[in-house]
């Protein structure tokens, strides 16, 4: 039989970290393909929201950050640390080009729509738009024309996906974790933070190792 592993992943839009993770643990299941392609690998998305109340209109994002790291020059490091880790992992972050820090409900609330509707490579095709949508081109995601719009490019049915909403579908659940990414594999180990590729290839071997198939299929 073959050996399998299922991956719970906790993430937020907005979380320049759960960007860079993802594109690690892609990565890392590649490697894992090539030296093993009978190994099993499932990934199961969780929604996280960092930041409560934000209103429909968003927040100014240069003032949030200012508030929140209390200097602009504190601002200037930490977004250099961020291009930094996100260039080593194969993307772009444009900074100057996010205006408001949105409420990410609806964006998790179009995934879980979509997550019945798309194929999963589809469904992470979705994913890597709304980060694209939010990191490099700097659009509202906070905002349903802007979903709605992200959407059709997917062949969503618009009409259904309202009233998903207006039915208040698909809102995040309140999840405590001690901080996004953050990855569980086979409800047997977990790892915090954008953790390097290598680091998630040796848990996915270790988990694939240690738990027996039957351990594996798990719906949080």
């Amino acid at each position: 039989m073959p050996r399998q592993v299922h991956i719970d992943v906790y993430s937020d839009l907005i979380c320049p970290w759960c960007l860079i993770g993802k594109q690690h643990l892609r990565q890392a299941l590649a490697q894992a393909q090539a030296e093993e392609p009978d190994l099993q690998v499932t990934v199961q998305w969780h929604a996280v929201q960092l930041v409560a109340g934000v209103p429909d209109e968003g927040w100014d994002y240069p003032a949030f950050y200012l508030r929140r790291l209390g200097s602009a020059a504190m601002v200037h490091t930490r977004q250099a640390q961020v291009r930094e880790a996100a260039a080593r992992a194969g993307v772009e972050i444009h900074f100057e080009r996010i205006t408001r820090i949105p409420n990410t409900a609806p964006g998790h609330q179009l995934l879980a729509y979509a997550a019945q509707h798309l194929a999963p490579a589809q469904l992470d095709a979705l994913m890597e738009r709304l980060f694209s949508a939010f990191f490099q081109r700097g659009e509202h995601i906070g905002q349903w024309p802007t979903l709605l719009s992200i959407a059709t490019e997917f062949s969503l049915d618009t009409r259904a996906l309202q009233d998903w909403i207006a039915n208040n579908q698909g809102l995040p659940e309140q999840v405590e974790v001690p901080g996004v990414p953050f990855f569980v594999f086979n409800r047997a180990q977990a790892l915090s933070g954008a953790q390097p590729p290598a680091t998630l290839l040796a848990a996915i071997r270790q988990t694939a190792i240690e738990t027996t198939p039957h351990a594996v299929a798990c719906t949080l």
